[in-house]
């Protein structure tokens, strides 16, 4: 693990925490909004997780592996709800997501 790979990981965290904040916000105000409760939930838990693995990986925490784990984890299913929206900011959302899960995943190996 490079420190390149670090910073690549931190960036990809954080862009995902404003893609995600983005998302929910945006959902929030879209007329049909029962359908964008689990899209909502998802956008939350992903960019609370995604704050949590960053400030673990600026730390340089033992723990950094798991919290990539996971934050890989949660990024997969956020991912996974957005990408069935048709929604700019879900398919922002969904592709933040899948390159954050990317760049964990290296990290948790």
């Amino acid at each position: 693990m490079t420190e390149a790979m670090i910073r690549d990981c931190i960036d990809a965290c954080l862009a995902c925490v404003q893609a995600c904040e983005t998302c929910a916000t945006a959902c929030l105000a879209e007329p049909d909004i029962d359908m964008m409760r689990g899209c909502i939930r998802l956008d939350r838990d992903c960019a609370d997780v995604c704050a949590l693995t960053a400030r673990l990986l600026m730390r340089g925490s033992d723990l950094h592996a798991q919290a990539c784990a996971l934050c890989a984890e949660a990024c997969e299913a956020c991912a996974a709800e957005c990408g069935q929206h048709h929604h700019d900011h879900c398919q922002r959302c969904a592709e933040a997501c899948r390159r954050c899960a990317e760049t964990c995943r290296q990290l948790a190996a």
